[in-house]
């Protein structure tokens, strides 16, 4: 079985993600390996992110590991709330994140958005980007109680419901993070076999 280092803290995250990779990948948790620290995500866009903390996690830890960063985009705001999506309100409450993305959007008619995914696989030396992306709308107020973050916000193109309103099975099967996570199963599996 292939072990991988999940860089999250984030419950619903890890839940997501190994029910996608399946049960020949065993993903450990920062928790499982002792990391306790923050890990640094400084950079200004999702791919720099991500492989801040896949590489901060390799040089510390040692572990074949993988890191994500993820966010919203919505059109009108210039891509905000983009890699500040966790902390846009300058806090870590999505209700007051929600509440801000709403009040700076107001009753704007473009509600054109996207989420966005970017995970960095670290394998020995060598880093591998993967990248999942989908495009929807942004409600006037929130509909649904599952999900998390932005997802009671989110109606992906082609639904007439929000990602928080779709089991999570339904949001796993078209979400950006799937598909990110698809690119990267997909290609775990042919570096395996090969190997």
């Amino acid at each position: 079985m292939i072990e991988l280092v999940f860089a999250t803290n984030n419950a619903h995250k890890l839940e997501e993600v190994q029910a996608m990779v399946g049960d020949n990948i065993r993903l450990l948790t920062l928790a499982d390996i002792g990391c306790t620290e923050d890990i640094p995500e400084t950079g200004d866009t999702f791919e720099a992110n991500a492989s801040q903390k896949s590489a901060y996690l390799k040089e510390r830890y040692g572990y074949d590991c993988f890191a994500d960063d993820s966010g919203l985009e919505v059109e009108a705001l210039n891509n905000e709330p983009g890699v500040y999506s966790a902390r846009y309100s300058g806090t870590r409450d999505m209700e007051k994140n929600i509440d801000l993305l709403l009040s700076k959007l107001g009753n704007h008619p473009n509600r054109k958005a996207r989420f966005r995914t970017v995970i960095s696989l670290r394998l020995g030396r060598e880093e591998f980007l993967f990248e999942g992306a989908v495009e929807g709308v942004i409600g006037y107020g929130r509909q649904g109680t599952g999900g998390f973050g932005y997802d009671p916000l989110f109606t992906p193109n082609g639904y007439d419901q929000t990602f928080a309103e779709m089991t999570a099975a339904e949001k796993n099967a078209i979400s950006h993070r799937a598909i990110a996570v698809e690119k990267l199963t997909a290609f775990l599996k042919v570096r395996y076999q090969a190997g």
